[in-house]
């Protein structure tokens, strides 16, 4: 496995501990200068206790190595609980580069918790992956779609659910030539960035592949359009065809033309054919900018 940061993710046995008087400082103060700390204040006897702790062990084990948790019986720790004020369980503090940085006291709700761990884990940074994946996409832009590949798959090994990291990689099986390989990691996308733009970007460029196979040749869909201009199907064929080619601008100038003409013609497939050109683009692409300005005067027209 590719190591992307310069600290290593905690084994998940390193993640959730008990600590106590004598080992608070090592394991809260100096462990959260590498990695935010949660400390979890609670006692056998406290009801919702048994409930929020379970929660934050679930919350921090899924953060995968980017915070730790600490957990204080406060029954057999008074001396930490009276110096951090805890007046009512469960509380929770989170502590980074030394200092406590948030908090709550009492249950919380999952998606509460889900958030505040979210947020910690944030503090530290994404480990290098974000390098990691400028260093694929620019391997898949200099052709090297194996390398690119490999990073992307690394990188999804550290977080499965890295919508770039996923929709690089099944663009770099595109690349490859793998294309059921690629519908198929489509198909088993993790639900969290099933619908994310970069795997919505890599799916509509996959439908657009599959027109493109059974597009027309341009020059024959160009002369029926110009001799019938009101020839709505010729005028969308020739859009597919000119995307086919490489044309992209003057797929998207025909399907404006079309929806100017009809935009509701065979139940608005001009103005459904312009967005799955646009998903399948980045977002500030000069063609994707200058379609949408188009489309949305033609809209509020």
């Amino acid at each position: 496995m590719l190591e992307f940061g310069q600290t290593p993710a905690a084994a998940p046995a390193d993640l959730i501990r008990d600590t106590n008087e004598a080992n608070f400082m090592k394991d809260v103060i100096e462990a959260s200068k590498d990695l935010p700390v949660i400390v979890d204040f609670w006692a056998p006897w406290c009801g919702p206790c048994k409930t929020l702790g379970p929660a934050l062990e679930a919350a921090v084990t899924a953060a995968r190595g980017k915070v730790r948790m600490v957990k204080v019986n406060v029954d057999e720790n008074q001396m930490i609980a009276g110096q951090m004020r805890v007046q009512s369980i469960p509380t929770v503090y989170a502590f980074w580069q030394g200092r406590p940085v948030d908090g709550f006291q009492g249950a919380i709700q999952g998606s509460e918790i889900k958030a505040f761990v979210d947020k910690l884990a944030g503090l530290a940074g994404d480990g290098g992956l974000g390098e990691a994946i400028e260093a694929a996409e620019a391997m898949l832009a200099e052709g090297d779609a194996v390398g690119a590949a490999e990073t992307f798959a690394a990188i999804l090994g550290e977080e499965p659910e890295n919508a770039a990291a996923y929709g690089g990689l099944v663009r770099a099986h595109l690349a490859l030539g793998n294309t059921a390989q690629a519908e198929g990691l489509l198909a088993s996308a993790p639900a969290a960035i099933a619908h994310a733009p970069e795997v919505e970007a890599v799916r509509a460029q996959i439908d657009l592949a599959r027109q493109a196979a059974s597009a027309g040749p341009v020059t024959d869909l160009l002369n029926q359009v110009l001799a019938h201009p009101d020839d709505h199907q010729a005028r969308f064929d020739l859009a597919l065809a000119l995307h086919a080619s490489g044309k992209v601008e003057g797929a998207v100038e025909e399907l404006l033309e079309l929806f100017r003409r009809d935009r509701d013609w065979n139940e608005g497939a001009a103005k459904a054919q312009l967005f799955k050109i646009f998903d399948a683009l980045k977002p500030n692409d000069p063609i994707v900018q200058k379609g949408r300005r188009k489309l949305s005067s033609l809209i509020f027209a």
